[in-house]
Formats: C-alpha cells, sequence, structure tokens
C-alpha cells in the first residue's frame, strides 16, 4: 500500500544535517532544486491504495537509484554507504537514526515499478523544464551524436565472465594478504558451468568467513560484484549472451558489442532528448526522432549540428521542409565524387559526352534512378565495345569478354547542391564548431557515470540506465549553471 508520506524529517537529531551537509554540498542543492513529488505521481498507479503493508516512499527508492547513478556503486554498496554517509540520508529524507532498506528490494522496485515506463523521456523533459524555469536554456541548437555501451555480458562465455571477476577478487585479497593464497580453495579446471559457480560461491564464503580478511570497500567491491553475479544472474549467464545487444562499428577496423545510445543536446551542454537502441543501428535514421522528442521536451529547434553521418539525403529534406538549419557535412563521395582525376575520362561539354583516355567519345548516355527518391540518380555513358576490344591501353579499362563497357556518373540533388553551397558559408563553419562539446557529454557519462559499460542485460535494463545517468549528469549541469 502506498500513501502520500510527510517529507518533514521529525527526529531530534535533524539538527545534525545542518552541521555536517554544507550548503555547498551537490546532493543538499539537488534536493533544494528539484520537486521529486513528480516521481509519486508518475509510480502512484503501480502500488495498491487501499490493502498491504505500508510500501517504501517511491521518491525514496528513485532517489537510491539517482545515487547509483552518481557515485556509480552497486546495489550493496550505495545501500551500505547510506547507513554512514549523512549527505545520502539527508537526500533520501531520512532521519540520522532510520535504518535503510535490504539491497534486494532495489531490484523488485526496478523490475515491478519501473516497467512499462517511458522513465528516459519523462525524466529528460523535466530537466528541460526545469531549465528553462531557471532561464538557463536560451539557444535553440541542438548538437546530435551516438555514444556506445559495452554489453554486460559482452561475447564472453558464461564461464568466462565468472572467471574474469573471481579472478579481479582474487587480485584485491592478495594485495591485501597475500599469505591466503596458499589457503584459497581450488581452482576449478573444467569447462562445466556448474563447477565455476560453485568455486565462485566457495571463494566467497572463504573470503567473508574463513580468510580473516578485513571487509574493506577494496574488496567489497569485487565482492559484491560476483556475489551478485552469482546470486542475481545464474539465469543470465546460462543464456550466454545478452539478448538484445548486437555488433556494432565505430570504425572500419573497430566494433563493440552492445548499445548505441543517440543523443541531442544544447550548446549549454544541456540534454534534450535521447534514443537508446542495439549496437548496429545507423547514426542518421534516429535524427528525426531526436529532433521530435527535443521539441516535445520543449526545445524550439532552429539548427541541427552534427558530423556526416546525419547529413542523409531524407534529414536533408525533413529538416527542409520543417525550415531546421542542418550544419553537418556531406560525405566526400558526394561533393567530390568516389572516381579518382586520373582515371582519365574527360567531360566534352559540346558533344555533352564522357571521352575515354584513348580519345574515343561515348557513344550514348541513358540516366537510371529515379528523381526524388532517396539514392541519387546517375547518367551512365555507353562506349563502343569493339573499338575498347582493340584498344592499345585498355588493359585496367576494359575486362576481356565484357560486352559492354561504361562510365556513370552521379548526379547531385538540389539538396546535396544547396548543402555544399551552405557548407562554404563562414556561418556553417562558426557553428560546425559547436560539436566538440557532446563529445565531452559522452565522455562524462561514459567515466564519470559508468556509461561503458550496461549494468544489465537487454534493452530494458539499458534504458533505465540511461534515463538515471542522463538524469544524473542533466542535474549537475543546471546546479552548474544555476550557480
Amino acid at each position: 500500500m502506498i500513501r502520500q508520506q510527510q517529507t518533514l524529517v521529525l527526529s531530534p537529531y535533524a539538527a545534525l544535517y545542518d552541521i555536517v551537509v554544507p550548503k555547498d554540498n551537490m546532493l543538499r542543492q539537488i534536493n533544494e532544486l528539484v520537486d521529486f513529488s513528480f516521481i509519486y505521481e508518475e509510480l502512484e498507479a503501480k502500488y495498491c491504495l487501499d490493502n498491504g503493508r505500508n510500501a517504501i516512499n517511491p521518491i525514496r527508492m528513485f532517489k537510491y537509484l539517482l545515487l547509483k547513478a552518481i557515485f556509480e556503486l552497486s546495489d550493496v554498496d550505495i545501500v551500505e554507504r547510506s547507513k554512514y554517509d549523512m549527505s545520502f540520508k539527508y537526500f533520501l529524507g531520512m532521519a540520522p537514526e532510520d535504518s535503510v532498506i535490504d539491497p534486494s528490494t532495489l531490484t523488485k522496485f526496478r523490475k515491478l515499478r519501473l516497467k512499462d515506463m517511458n522513465l528516459l523521456d519523462m525524466l529528460i523533459g523535466q530537466t528541460v523544464a526545469l531549465a528553462m524555469e531557471q532561464n538557463i536554456l536560451k539557444s535553440n541548437s541542438i548538437i546530435v551524436d551516438a555514444t556506445h555501451t559495452k554489453a554486460r555480458y559482452n561475447q564472453k562465455s558464461p564461464q568466462e565472465i565468472l572467471q574474469d571477476r573471481a579472478r579481479k577478487l582474487r587480485k584485491a585479497v592478495y594485495a591485501m594478504d597475500e599469505s591466503v593464497k596458499t589457503k584459497m580453495p581450488t581452482k576449478n579446471m573444467n569447462n562445466v558451468l556448474k563447477d565455476e559457480i560453485a568455486y565462485c560461491q566457495k571463494l566467497v564464503t572463504f573470503i567473508e568467513k574463513e580468510s580473516g580478511i578485513p571487509q574493506v570497500p577494496k574488496i567489497l567491491e569485487p565482492l559484491n560484484l560476483l556475489k551478485e553475479t552469482i546470486e542475481d544472474d545464474v539465469e543470465q549467464l546460462r543464456l550466454a549472451a545478452d539478448p538484445d545487444a548486437r555488433v556494432g562499428h565505430k570504425r572500419a577496423d573497430s566494433a563493440f558489442f552492445g548499445y548505441k545510445t543517440h543523443l541531442a543536446m544544447t550548446e549549454e551542454r544541456l540534454i534534450t532528448a535521447a534514443v537508446i537502441t542495439t549496437g548496429e543501428k545507423n547514426d542518421g535514421k534516429q535524427l528525426q526522432m531526436l529532433i521530435e522528442k527535443s521539441q516535445t521536451a520543449g526545445m524550439q529547434v532552429k539548427t541541427v549540428i552534427g558530423d556526416m553521418a546525419y547529413s542523409e539525403k531524407d534529414n536533408l529534406i525533413y529538416t527542409k521542409q520543417n525550415e531546421i538549419e542542418l550544419v553537418a557535412k556531406l560525405n566526400p563521395l558526394i561533393t567530390q565524387g568516389a572516381r579518382k582525376k586520373e582515371n582519365g575520362f574527360l567531360f566534352n561539354k559540346d558533344a555533352g559526352m564522357y571521352v575515354c583516355p584513348a580519345g574515343h567519345m561515348a557513344i550514348r548516355k541513358a540516366r537510371q534512378g529515379k528523381k526524388g527518391v532517396s539514392n541519387n540518380q546517375q547518367d551512365t555513358y555507353f562506349f563502343d565495345v569493339e573499338i575498347c576490344r582493340h584498344c592499345p591501353v585498355k588493359e585496367g579499362c576494359y575486362k576481356a569478354g565484357a560486352k559492354s563497357k561504361t562510365y556513370s556518373v552521379t548526379i547531385k540533388s538540389e539538396e546535396h547542391s544547396e548543402q555544399m553551397k551552405f557548407q562554404e558559408t563562414e556561418y556553417f563553419k562558426t557553428k560546425s564548431k559547436e560539436r566538440y562539446k557532446i563529445e565531452a557529454k559522452n565522455s562524462e557519462l561514459k567515466h564519470g557515470h559508468g556509461y561503458d559499460v550496461a549494468t544489465s542485460s537487454g534493452l530494458l535494463g539499458m534504458q533505465l540506465q540511461g534515463a538515471m545517468a542522463i538524469f544524473a549528469v542533466n542535474l549537475k549541469r543546471i546546479l552548474k549553471l544555476v550557480d
């Protein structure tokens, strides 16, 4: 059962917060800046209103997840720290003497209360509205890019995952006391997953009860991670992989296994929209959705800044129809063509035909492709194949036995021609220099909030992780801009 609970902390020790949690503490500032009552309103329908025991306040549960995103800790470690960290207790709306939740409650909250919620768009919308209230969101430009997140289970086997986490735990233990090596449980040497799980359970039991190693954070963090893997993720391990993760490519020679988060961010570095997809999805195809989500959140989008992945023809048409400037360079294959200048084919403007390196002119031309569709049309020039067969310079030009010899030239569409002129302007060049800001934001998400690796498996888990991480970085940015 859920009821609207008092936010006032009634405790004889409440004055401690004024002493130990200073005014410039980030968590105190977030508490004073944000009205979290929207969480109660969104989750009210997920609870029974008139039956059962009183539930833990959903706002407090949500704040636990936000703390996880800000400080990059496991469920066990975030609850453990909230026992003694007064800034955590203040942020959670607890009295100093209040007891904390059981870590497993967070798992239930994620699975039962946050299921079937569009949490990502809701939280981004809340931060955009907050920024507008504070009068710090003034630009009408968004910068777009995609960042990748590796799957938690990657492309390793279940046994390799367990071995890797057990290895990290042993390494941390040996750093504390190398003499325990001789007392450690015997490593599993076969390829049976059941035996590897059993070994990991023995290792956890030994370190907790028999080793005599102090239970300090350096030991507890890898220990809790291994325990969480054994207890919560055995079923996922048996599946051997993340069911939704896919192989994507950062460059031609570099791949990853996981997800992509497509972001739209203002010039004030506030994220206004996000689309989370599997790793193989194309960046440019998400542009229209990013623009529409930004507009739904309250942004007036007049300019979009991105790399050449976003300059595909469909996006040029869409932005033109919606009177939006697209500051994204065209692919060099369009502006310069794929053919090398030294191939020797020259255009004779008087005849309107191409002449080959041997001096023979094309005998006819034909236009291929439909006008007004995604792919550009081509003019194909046909040469006399009988002349080509006996040509002294046919090597590398004419393939023996071929029934025809053609030379094709792509016709630039009206949209491409206009974009080529636009990208030569000073305005375009100045605006393009703003794109570095989103690269810095991607780095902050990965290195400051654990966004480089998924914390759970599946696209839904990735969306929850993205929602909390983006909400955290947006709140931090708003605090900085307000100051």
